[in-house]
């Protein structure tokens, strides 16, 4: 149940072909400095669903349904700058702690307790440093092909986060020809493609060109040195990790060529998480999704329900 404070309204229509692979209950949230776009979904003890680089939450499109027939609340926001979220267009409004207060925000807003927390990709670090900020309301969390580690030494860096800071082709390459959203059958690996369908609900959001900034700035806040500054908020949240006695998953998709061997160091930071491998890509949410739902329910499942009864 949404607050009666004037920081949520309704969020507007969309196309009947989205709305109809898409049908959530659907808020903006306007209590931070760029309005979000989330969708609210069932009742009972609170689960957030954090997507990354290039995707907004209609990756969870799949998961959604299993959680709330389940008996739980579902929250599933679009990162400024993508998604359904407002967008603005210069890359210095980019930052983790930046994302990390926005979804810090909605949290607290939301008065949510008891909160089990999903992340993948750029979600992962982005919620786990909201959840550093916000510890007493953490319950449990479940990591996805995500990397929420501190680095302490010179990182290898891709071809694709090194061309991000490219000026002139950089440019070229996110904002003009949309690489990250073109990419992401690249990082499924050897799996299966995404239908047309699917494909065109992830061009959506950024079918403009001064809709286009968050991609490449969201590559570039990927560390490519020591003096990176998304280094001292990766510690907070290694720190965070280290010290959480709530229960922890790791579901992985194997096939990702960028994050598909990262779970072994993710789980040094939970020595007690379980750790599930599938055979998915880096989006394992549209090729596994009852794998993952099903582990969330497990991370979820021992919190007492009989309080958030409506």
């Amino acid at each position: 149940m949404l607050p009666k404070n004037g920081l949520f309204r309704s969020a507007p229509p969309l196309p009947e072909w989205l709305d109809s692979i898409y049908p959530f209950n659907r808020h903006l949230f306007t209590g931070c400095e760029h309005t979000l776009h989330f969708i609210d979904e069932g009742s009972g003890p609170p689960i957030l669903l954090l997507h990354g680089n290039p995707t907004w939450s209609f990756l969870w499109r799949k998961i959604i349904p299993q959680l709330v027939n389940s008996g739980y609340r579902v929250i599933a926001p679009d990162l400024f700058g993508l998604g359904l979220s407002e967008k603005p267009n210069y890359k210095s409004a980019h930052t983790l702690i930046r994302h990390a207060n926005h979804i810090g925000a909605l949290i607290r807003h939301l008065d949510l307790q008891n909160l089990t927390i999903v992340g993948q990709d750029w979600g992962g670090p982005i919620v786990g440093l909201a959840a550093a900020m916000n510890p007493q309301r953490i319950h449990g969390a479940v990591f996805s092909n995500t990397a929420i580690r501190a680095i302490r030494k010179k990182p290898r860096i891709t071809p694709f986060h090194r061309l991000s800071h490219w000026p002139v082709l950089g440019t070229l390459a996110f904002r003009h020809l949309n690489l990250s959203v073109l990419g992401m059958g690249f990082a499924q690996g050897k799996t299966s493609p995404m239908d047309a369908v699917t494909r065109k609900a992830y061009r959506f959001p950024l079918k403009a060109y001064q809709d286009r900034t968050a991609p490449q700035a969201l590559a570039q806040m990927v560390p490519i040195d020591l003096e990176h500054p998304s280094i001292p908020h990766l510690e907070t949240v290694q720190a965070w990790a280290e010290s959480f006695k709530g229960p922890v998953k790791l579901v992985w998709g194997t096939q990702d060529p960028i994050l598909g061997a990262s779970m072994h160091s993710t789980q040094k930071l939970f020595p007690n998480a379980q750790a599930i491998e599938t055979d998915a890509g880096h989006f394992l949410q549209e090729q596994v999704p009852n794998v993952l739902a099903d582990n969330i329910l497990k991370v979820s499942s021992t919190i007492k329900k009989k309080a958030y009864a409506y």
